[in-house]
């Protein structure tokens, strides 16, 4: 069996500490068993990786997403990459394609899909296994696993079965109900057993390729990458799930929760307190996530969150926290980056009349990781190396840098750093703030710098 995980979305929810290029599956809030700080993708990928399902396993996800999770669970990880976001039809479909073409995958292979954020017990991936035995005994078409609700919810999906339970743990489903109110989830658990839909369902590659040559579409990767953009905007439990016939579903009784909202996921921080600042013994469930220098003091305020990051500042009741995302702007771009090499912060973004953009950056470059051999169209820079050592190149001519060097980098010149120890550099970025401030790359890795930099 094939296990696809997929990453996707921005995690709005989670604003201020979730934009664009870092989604809520990346927040490092979260502890391991050695009470580490990790993030939702790390925590999944090692419970994988425990059950034995990480060789066979792949990650579906956007190009913007591509750094961050080779940073956070490592290069060795096959990634299947949307070149634009297009909900999780299009991203299943072309997983599909990828596996058919280029991994040469048979049609009987079951392949697995999941989230890549649930916060599950280990156990819970013994359950995603039977998915394969399922399938087999069943001939379905889809098999899926259904979450036995604690409560009733009006945030989750549910799942109507049919009939009883099957003696392999299995049974037929009627139908689908979306996020009903309180009373009617009240309702399907009491008289019809229903369950959650936790989004984990898998197939034979063969049922989906066979609708994908029904819809028209590429079976072949590349092309149906060239062909991406048409793809529809939606979810794949609406334009395939809902419409297919024979569908079995596995019930799950145990720990699972989506942790998409604050006040969900300050439930499993193991820490009140992340950052700089205090909390007072009378704010009772009171959580405080502050990643920027400036501490932060709450004082008599119970079942409250505050999160604190260089693109915002949130303070909210926990019960209220998920409306955020109808409250902010997120035409912004990021504040916070952390990108393969290190890390970038805007610290100030001015604009004028005439045009002009001037950004103030702090930057740190990883001991022995490099940044792309790059030149800006229309902006230059003025780099203050503020901490470590560091290996400069500028058009071929190379340098050694350290703290304390001041650099002046023009337009349209070819430049690259390396961090000998940890670098930090203050970057002042100046020019045309429109669309002629793109970005050249010639070179990602220092080797390819060394290889055609004649002067190193």
């Amino acid at each position: 069996m094939k296990l696809v995980l997929l990453s996707g979305g921005s995690g709005k929810r989670l604003w201020p500490l979730s934009n664009d290029a870092r989604s809520k599956q990346f927040l490092k809030v979260l502890e391991d068993e050695q009470h580490q700080l990790v993030s939702m993708v790390q925590r999944v990928w090692g419970q994988i990786a425990d059950k034995g399902l990480s060789e066979n396993s792949y990650i579906a996800t956007g190009k913007s997403q591509v750094e961050m999770m080779q940073t956070q669970i490592g290069r060795h990880v096959p990634l299947i990459i949307e070149p634009e976001r297009r909900d999780t039809f299009a991203a299943i479909a072309l997983t599909a394609a990828y596996l058919y073409s280029e991994q040469e995958v048979g049609l009987d292979e079951v392949i697995a899909i999941l989230p890549v954020d649930p916060y599950v017990e280990s156990r819970f991936f013994d359950e995603v296994k039977q998915l394969e035995n399922v399938l087999h005994a069943t001939e379905a078409n889809l098999a899926l696993i259904g979450v036995k609700p604690t409560y009733p919810s009006s945030k989750y999906g549910y799942i109507i079965p049919s009939g009883d339970q099957d003696g392999d743990g299995y049974r037929d489903v009627n139908r689908f109900e979306e996020k009903p109110s309180e009373e009617r989830a009240a309702e399907l658990i009491e008289e019809h057993h229903a369950l959650w839909n936790c989004g984990v369902f898998a197939f034979k590659l063969g049922f989906l390729i066979q609708l994908l040559e029904q819809k028209g579409l590429p079976l072949h990767y590349k092309e149906l990458l060239k062909q991406y953009h048409t793809l529809p905007k939606v979810s794949f439990d609406y334009e395939v799930v809902e419409r297919t016939s024979h569908i079995v579903v596995r019930p799950y009784e145990g720990y699972w929760k989506d942790l998409g909202t604050w006040n969900t996921l300050t439930e499993e921080m193991g820490n009140h307190l992340i950052g700089k600042g205090m909390i007072s013994e009378d704010s009772i469930n009171t959580h405080l996530i502050n990643e920027i220098d400036i501490p932060v003091s709450i004082l008599g305020l119970s079942n409250v969150v505050v999160a604190v990051s260089p693109d915002g500042i949130l303070v909210s009741e926990k019960s209220a926290s998920p409306r955020v995302k109808d409250f902010i702007d997120y035409n912004q771009g990021p504040m916070f980056e952390e990108r393969s090499w290190g890390w970038a912060r805007i610290l100030d973004d001015q604009h004028y009349d005439d045009g002009r953009s001037v950004i103030t950056k702090r930057v740190g470059i990883l001991q022995g990781r490099n940044i792309s051999y790059q030149l800006h169209i229309n902006r230059e820079e003025v780099w203050t190396i503020v901490k470590g050592e560091g290996e400069f190149v500028q058009n071929g001519n190379y340098m050694k840098v350290r703290a304390g060097n001041v650099l002046h980098i023009p337009m349209k010149t070819l430049h690259s750093i390396r961090a000998v120890s940890d670098l930090e550099i203050i970057i002042v970025q100046s020019g045309n703030g429109g669309e002629d401030s793109r970005i050249v790359e010639l070179y990602n890795t220092w080797e390819e710098v060394e290889e055609h930099c004649t002067n190193m």
